[in-house]
């Protein structure tokens, strides 16, 4: 089994299609669901891997 870092992927589904390595060091799923907020607003600068994460979260969910 190959596998390599998924440096520059937006997309979790790329990820895994693409037998990716990713971690999700943030803990940002269990974060979230255990705040039990109405709304949340997720605020980071360019290159932080929003996208990424909201991806995952899709993903997660689904």
């Amino acid at each position: 089994m190959n596998q390599t870092v998924a440096i520059g992927i937006q997309d979790y589904q790329t990820v895994v299609e693409q037998n990716c390595f990713y971690i999700d060091k943030t803990d940002f799923i269990r974060e979230w669901w255990e705040s039990k907020d109405r709304v949340t607003l997720i605020t980071r600068p360019r290159q932080f891997g929003k996208t990424l994460n909201m991806s995952m979260t899709e993903k997660f969910f689904l």
